[in-house]
């Protein structure tokens, strides 16, 4: 069987609170290589998006597959294999543990997606010195903001995901780790062969994205353009 040409196909995605739509009837499609990013306001929908395809959230109605698979009918320990297997995320804390060091921190979501201990700390020791974070044994906490940002891409990393997914991965940063951070995630899928799916407000950074998509009233559609 040949590999899927889109690494994320939704289809008839809807999302609904008691007064309002979140997602309506949303369709996208991210291939292998690709980089889109989604703006919107505030309570758009951005994050509800990105729980749907997270599989943290049940849609109403319609599928979400990745990497061939629709996730929205899993459940359990299948979802979380699946999900540990084909995506990987970047926050825009990071979400590390402090006390660790960068090495345990990348090696511990691959040895938690069931790679042999060795594999998960060689994967480790290599995505840290490609993405130029020190190897000192140091704790996390000990980092810059630069350097723990870029531990987390290792981290989503580790385990060769099909789907990367960032939520404001540089909202937290300064001006110039900013800028080395969203260049570092969009040279990701062409180098590694995995989708990019960044959701932020920041112009500067979705402007680097093959695609711009804007999530406003409910429908995920192609900004349009200022005359």
């Amino acid at each position: 069987m040949s590999a899927p040409e889109s690494a994320v196909a939704v289809d008839s995605l809807s999302y609904a609170l008691p007064d309002r739509a979140l997602l309506d009837d949303i369709t996208l499609r991210v291939s292998y290589g690709e980089s889109v990013a989604v703006t919107g306001a505030s309570g758009s929908g951005k994050s509800t998006l990105l729980m749907c395809l997270l599989g943290l959230t049940t849609p109403h109605t319609g599928t979400v597959r990745i990497a061939g698979r629709d996730i929205v009918p899993m459940r359990g320990r299948a979802l979380a294999r699946h999900r540990r297997a084909h995506v990987g995320m970047v926050f825009q804390f990071g979400e590390l543990l402090a006390e660790l060091t960068p090495s345990e921190n990348v090696a511990l979501a691959g040895l938690l997606a069931g790679l042999p201990r060795r594999e998960a700390y060689a994967r480790a020791g290599r995505l840290l010195a490609e993405l130029g974070v020190p190897a000192d044994g140091s704790p996390t906490a000990h980092l810059s903001g630069g350097e723990r940002q870029r531990t987390a891409v290792a981290r989503a990393l580790v385990n060769e995901p099909a789907l990367l997914l960032a939520d404001e991965p540089t909202g937290a940063l300064d001006s110039v780790n900013r800028e080395a951070v969203a260049d570092l995630l969009f040279s990701l899928p062409k180098q590694r062969r995995c989708a990019l799916l960044v959701v932020t407000h920041d112009a500067s950074v979705a402007a680097r994205a093959d695609r711009t998509l804007l999530l406003e009233a409910g429908r995920l559609e192609a900004p349009v353009s200022a005359s």
